[in-house]
């Protein structure tokens, strides 16, 4: 008889709600954050050419360099976090570390497990090709990605909404949170495809709220 093993995901996200926020703090964060996106639009310009040495690398060797990996990572993390604490989501009033490393104490947090070996044939397409349903889907959710932040989109929207619930109420309303970090978990998996960090293919799924959804199950 078949033994069914938990598969746990290849990319994780995960984000826990901060109490109580601040009514008034979210309208002056697009200020607060400058000094970020200022060193994110180098650290993704950075991205950029690892992703490019990396995909010769996957393509001669299957493998993805841990340094370059580790990197990449980091900045897919750093943005995570600039996004939860501004308008990707609202969801900290804590300002976020200037780091690459994973700042397991910070309340988004990003973790996608290193592959052993990667797929040579996918490196070829993966990133333009088998991408293209899902980058259709960030446009609508972001209106765009831009030097590693959200701009715009049904992300922001929602953000703001919950913006105004938190200055008239002091609450985020639950709902809405889980809503939008199931959104931007949609958005990290499709950049951590894109940017070659492993071959699963992002799924075409909603998975909301804070924790990761249960692992599936596979029989033995």
């Amino acid at each position: 008889m078949d033994t069914p093993r938990t598969l746990p995901p290849p990319v994780r996200v995960t984000a826990s709600l901060d109490a109580p926020l601040s009514r008034w703090l979210w309208l002056v964060k697009w200020i607060l954050a400058i000094p970020h996106w200022i060193v994110l639009f180098f650290l993704w310009i950075a991205l950029l050419v690892v992703t490019v040495i990396a995909f010769f690398a996957i393509l001669f060797t299957e493998r993805y360099p841990r340094p370059l990996f580790d990197f990449a990572l980091g900045v897919l993390r750093w943005s995570w976090r600039v996004s939860y604490y501004s308008y990707g989501a609202l969801g900290t009033d804590r300002y976020p570390p200037f780091s690459l490393g994973p700042e397991p104490d910070y309340p988004a947090r990003l973790d996608v497990a290193y592959p052993e070996r990667l797929s040579r044939s996918q490196v070829l397409v993966k990133w333009w090709l088998l991408a293209i349903p899902h980058y259709l889907v960030l446009a609508f959710l972001t209106g765009g990605m831009r030097a590693g932040w959200w701009s715009g989109g049904l992300i922001t929207l929602l953000a703001v909404i919950a913006g105004f619930a938190l200055a008239f109420t002091s609450r985020y309303p639950r709902d809405l949170f889980d809503l939008v970090v199931g959104l931007n978990r949609w958005v990290l998996r499709v950049a951590a495809y894109a940017s070659l960090l492993t071959d699963a293919y992002p799924p075409f799924r909603l998975d909301q709220g804070g924790d990761e959804p249960a692992p599936a199950e596979k029989s033995l």
